[in-house]
């Protein structure tokens, strides 16, 4: 089991020093990796998971926050929890993606995108909400497009993105292309893990049933689409009071990687729930022996 820790500039505010120390300390407690969610824009009378959500809420660009956290940190693997892909050019977010993969030294590798659920933000940028899935799958197939192209060029005539014989440099470091994993709480999200995605994310308040049967149609799609099932990983939310009886029961799932909040509001208390947690779990000690193999 991987796990990797949340990080909410809403709540937590985007205070530069406070963020680093939050993923400093992640990164020394063994943690594999670091989230940040997205929203464009508030408006009043915006709701997220049933309750209107105060406006002044300080929802800081992800990409741009992970940066400046790669900076200042070695191993991190970098991740969005989601991106709202929709709401973003596929041609300019494939150049930011692969810069910030190429400056992190290969991390940013946990990209998660979903199609967001406000239709005021899909207003603000020009975009359909009716259309955001669709939006979103041609998106998908565009940074990848755009990523293996080489020194020829490549084109593209979709639904909603057209463009000839472009060249999108730099490549992500070492890869093809960058993983992108499929976040939501439906059944079409999970049709799109199994087609596009390279791992299911799911949010919401699901019952374990309904959970149980979008991770099987994600599957069920993927050997449909002869890709391979078993190459799909499958993140979870957590939380810093985790059991290992709760973990062991979430793998047996087939969940491969746990994301975890930390509840206090205090940065201390924070730093002190992801220590608890890690020494819980053992990923200090997992950290040090990777880091001794082959010394």
């Amino acid at each position: 089991m991987k796990f990797g820790v949340s990080y909410n500039t809403a709540f937590n505010g985007a205070d530069p020093g406070r963020m680093v120390e939050f993923a400093r300390h992640a990164e020394e407690c063994g943690f594999e990796s670091l989230y940040l969610p997205e929203h464009l824009v508030l408006y009043p009378g915006a709701t997220l998971g049933g309750y209107e959500v105060p406006v002044s809420l300080p929802f800081a660009d992800p990409l741009d926050c992970l940066a400046f956290v790669a900076a200042a940190t070695r191993r991190l693997l970098l991740g969005t929890g989601v991106l709202l892909l929709p709401y973003h050019h596929p041609v300019v977010l494939a150049k930011r993606l692969a810069t910030l993969d190429v400056l992190s030294g290969g991390r940013m590798r946990l990209l998660t995108v979903g199609l967001g659920t406000l239709p005021g933000e899909a207003r603000a940028v020009g975009v359909d909400f009716r259309t955001r899935g669709r939006r979103a799958d041609e998106a998908i197939d565009v940074l990848r497009l755009l990523w293996a192209g080489g020194e020829e060029g490549v084109s593209h005539s979709g639904e909603f993105f057209a463009f000839e014989n472009l060249c999108s440099y730099p490549k992500p470091l070492g890869v093809p292309r960058l993983p992108i994993h499929i976040g939501g709480s439906s059944r079409a999200a999970a049709r799109r893990a199994g087609l596009r995605g390279d791992g299911y994310f799911p949010g919401g308040a699901l019952t374990p049933e309904e959970r149980a049967a979008q991770f099987g149609l994600a599957r069920a799609t993927a050997a449909e689409a002869g890709r391979d099932p078993d190459a799909l990983e499958y993140t979870r939310w957590g939380s810093s009071d985790m059991s290992p009886d709760r973990v062991a029961a979430l793998a047996a799932e087939g969940v491969t990687r746990i994301v975890i909040g930390v509840s206090a509001g205090d940065p201390g208390r924070q730093h002190a729930e992801m220590s608890e947690f890690a020494e819980r779990f053992g990923l200090v000690r997992q950290e040090q022996g990777k880091s001794g193999e082959g010394q």
